[in-house]
């Protein structure tokens, strides 16, 4: 992996002055993928293994449903169910409604190993957000979905991990 260099020349704040909002953005989100990523490693699963499992939180779903729900293609989506399943974070079972579909379920194991991740995750945003108070926070979050929106992008661990973190 190559880190991004860029000359940066601080102001009499301390904040780069030379970087724009998009350049910031992008520093921002590969460092935080790279710091949850790694911090997640803990507790044995990916950034990718918690959306899947967030979104089996509520109840079984089909597996072009799960798919749909972590934006996730079909040939993406086996790969990730074979290591959750080897894992033994779901399980997956034909629908015996409909033999061709296939109904992924969230074990207790897998329950237990996604409250670790988001207890570690959330360990680390008070890392990465020190120093904000919560009305910061809120209207950060605010302004980041803003952004998101603006990009007419859907929140896909797709989109958010590189090939390098998975």
């Amino acid at each position: 992996m190559r880190d991004i260099i860029l000359p940066v020349r601080a102001t009499e704040a301390g904040a780069p002055a030379n970087l724009t909002i998009g350049m910031l953005l992008a520093v921002l989100g590969r460092s935080a993928t790279k710091i949850i990523t790694e911090d997640l490693r803990q507790t044995g699963i990916k950034p990718r293994h918690v959306a899947a499992l967030a979104a089996l939180r509520q109840g079984a779903l089909t597996q072009q449903a799960l798919g749909e729900a972590v934006h996730t293609d079909a040939a993406q989506l086996v790969g990730l169910l074979n290591e959750l399943e080897a894992a033994e974070l779901v399980s997956r079972r034909r629908d015996p409604n409909d033999r061709r579909r296939h109904i992924v379920e969230l074990s207790s194991l897998g329950a237990a190993r996604l409250e670790d991740a988001e207890h570690c995750v959330a360990q680390t945003e008070e890392g990465l957000l020190a120093g904000l108070d919560a009305a910061e926070r809120a209207n950060l979050y605010r302004l980041l979905e803003q952004i998101v929106t603006n990009t007419g992008s859907t929140l896909s661990c797709k989109e958010v991990e590189s090939e390098e973190t998975c």
